[in-house]
């Protein structure tokens, strides 16, 4: 009974209830409500003027005030181009043209990365500039410095984003003079017409000039050179069909560099770049550090029958989060037999617990690169032929690394034929019957070593025959792979193992930049298995 009357009470207050929020809902109809927002006086918080890269006003979290570029005043890019001009010497003239942007297919563009030798003079980081350097020796400069840059268009703001215009090239990069790049085939021809004391240093963009990896650019035919070189000297003798004031300035320059008083700029401004200053090496060491954290994670990550990718795509969220830009290159994930490609990167198979992983992989941070390769067990822990053949490499790094003094006196090609005679002493030691020729031939067929820094094989045009000096900066990068061949112990057939450090050379030695990424056998296993974090 008491229980019936609770639901009839607790029924009856919910009917109750309805029917006064019944009631309260009907209410008489009002006029639509307008918000008083009043396009004069709105508060809303100040916003600092947009420029076509980060700023210290626009992006404090990422520059100091007194920074061009993240890390880096505009002191420094002052000073080499002030270097650049003093090698080269009076009369001398500079055009070094940016990078454009890439395209995958159609109107998908790849993210855009500046051209180096262009950013390294301006810190500019907007694509289709140009930088021009005169010799002025009564300035106070010594020299006299144009930019021609994209200028402001609201319509290309509109998808691209702002950009620094004109008057952001002289006010924020410190051009005495700048130009819309529109014009920058009209004022070409005064520029390149030199005089016989004068010598003008030419740099195409990169998809036009010539690199270790791609055929060289072809320039105009020799009918149509000769009438740009007619244009570059202002003679009207050309007929109006040979000559088009429409020619992209790439060409112009291309014409350029056959003549007698034109030389190309890398050499020179090569010969600059090779020695990093103190703000390049604090630079590459936190690259370096971001890198070598990644490679630790990355490294506690992987588990028997995970995918190559996933180790990528986890080495990358790792440098991201870090403060990593991008990344240097492909990252090479080569798991097992995978490893005997040098450049494997198709990252695709899944780990099996008794192979080796081999990861050669490093992040950009702030256009300098990092490059690092680690070799480490699925299992967490070496068999006993990995660890044997893991040693016999490491060994020989280390002792690479040892001979990387400024006293030494050494160079890349006497590195190399260092790296040789010790992996083969090392692997004789381990049972493998060998001579030099089966080492550089098979087991070891790559360099040692390569320059490093805003490229990531930095100053190609650098001679190997060249003896390393103090502010230099290489990879060492030994490495074995076995393949399936009877003439080889059978315990080792299949194990691909390279170890690669960044080195700097200093006064007091050796500088491994890339120290914490771990490299001996005890700490390797405890990354495995996860007893670093």
């Amino acid at each position: 009974m008491k229980s019936t009357a609770i639901r009839n009470a607790l029924r009856s207050g919910i009917k109750r209830s309805r029917s006064v929020q019944a009631r309260s809902s009907i209410r008489a109809p009002t006029t639509t409500q307008i918000r008083p927002y009043s396009l004069f006086n709105s508060p809303h918080p100040s916003k600092p003027p947009p420029y076509g890269q980060p700023h210290p006003t626009s992006h404090p979290h990422l520059l100091k005030p007194n920074e061009l570029t993240p890390g880096v005043p505009p002191e420094e890019y002052e000073q080499r181009r002030r270097k650049l001009m003093e090698s080269l010497g009076e009369g001398s003239k500079v055009i070094c043209m940016g990078g454009t942007v890439k395209l995958m297919s159609q109107s998908i563009f790849y993210r855009f990365r500046q051209a180096t030798d262009f950013y390294y003079l301006t810190g500019f980081d907007e694509p289709d500039a140009t930088l021009v350097l005169e010799s002025a020796p009564s300035t106070s400069r010594g020299y006299r410095y144009t930019l021609f840059v994209p200028p402001k268009d609201a319509h290309d703001a509109l998808w691209e984003g702002e950009r620094a215009g004109v008057e952001g090239a002289i006010t924020i990069f410190g051009a005495d003079e700048a130009h819309p790049n529109t014009s920058l085939s009209t004022y070409l021809p005064s520029y390149l017409n030199i005089s016989t004391n004068e010598t003008i240093y030419a740099s195409l963009p990169p998809k036009t000039s010539s690199s270790l990896s791609s055929q060289p650019f072809v320039p105009p035919s020799p009918r149509r050179r000769s009438s740009l070189l007619k244009l570059f000297s202002n003679s009207s003798s050309s007929s109006p069909s040979e000559l088009n004031p429409n020619d992209p300035p790439h060409l112009l320059l291309a014409a350029a560099l056959s003549t007698e008083h034109a030389k190309p700029l890398e050499r020179p401004i090569q010969q600059l770049r090779m020695i990093k200053s103190p703000i390049e090496l604090k630079m590459m060491k936190t690259a370096a550090d971001i890198s070598s954290a990644a490679h630790a994670k990355v490294m506690r990550f992987a588990e028997p029958h995970r995918k190559e990718r996933e180790l990528e795509a986890t080495f990358e969220y790792e440098c991201s989060m870090r403060g990593a830009g991008r990344q240097a290159y492909v990252p090479v994930v080569a798991s097992g037999a995978n490893a005997l490609v040098i450049h494997y990167t198709r990252n695709d198979c899944v780990l099996d617990p008794n192979d080796l992983v081999l990861i050669d992989a490093g992040c950009e941070y702030n256009m300098y690169c990092s490059d690092i390769t680690r070799t480490f067990p699925v299992s967490g822990k070496f068999s006993e032929p990995q660890r044997d053949l893991y040693t016999a490499v490491l060994n020989a790094q280390k002792e690479c690394v040892r001979r990387c003094t400024v006293e030494g006196g050494v160079t890349l090609s006497e590195l190399h034929r260092a790296s040789c005679g010790l992996l083969l002493e090392e692997l004789r030691q381990i049972g493998f019957k060998l001579t030099v020729g089966d080492v550089e031939r098979t087991l070891y067929p790559h360099f040692l070593s390569h320059h490093l820094g805003s490229d990531l094989h930095d100053c190609p045009t650098r001679d190997r025959s060249a003896t390393l000096v103090e502010g230099n900066v290489i990879s060492i990068e030994p490495g074995v792979y076995v393949p399936y061949d009877y003439k080889f112990p059978k315990a080792f057939h299949g194990l691909g193992i390279r170890i690669e450090d960044e080195v700097a050379f200093t006064k007091d030695g050796p500088m491994v930049l890339s120290a914490n990424a771990p490299k001996e056998i005890v700490d390797v296993e405890a990354a495995c298995q996860g007893l670093l974090d």
